[in-house]
């Protein structure tokens, strides 16, 4: 993996108003992602619960460190933004 392009991953639903608001502020810095809508992927869902312990979206998964919520801070530290 080229270090200017972290791998990003997006776990939402599609009721989720701050998954929303997470992916838009990800357009707006230009940052790609991978959206995974966990209504639809059980496994998926089950994975992101494993390793985080947590249900609730949106979780992003920067260089597969986890992020649970929309933690702006967080986010532009791990992107290094």
């Amino acid at each position: 993996m080229q270090q200017g392009q972290p791998k990003v991953i997006v776990f939402t639903t599609p009721t989720c108003s701050h998954c929303n608001s997470a992916k838009r502020y990800l357009r707006e810095k230009r940052v790609k992602f991978k959206e995974v809508d966990v209504s639809r992927n059980q496994k998926a869902a089950q994975d992101m619960v494993r390793k985080t312990g947590q249900q609730g979206v949106p979780q992003l998964w920067i260089n597969n460190r986890p992020v649970v919520g929309f933690d702006r801070a967080k986010i532009e530290r791990l992107l290094s933004i």
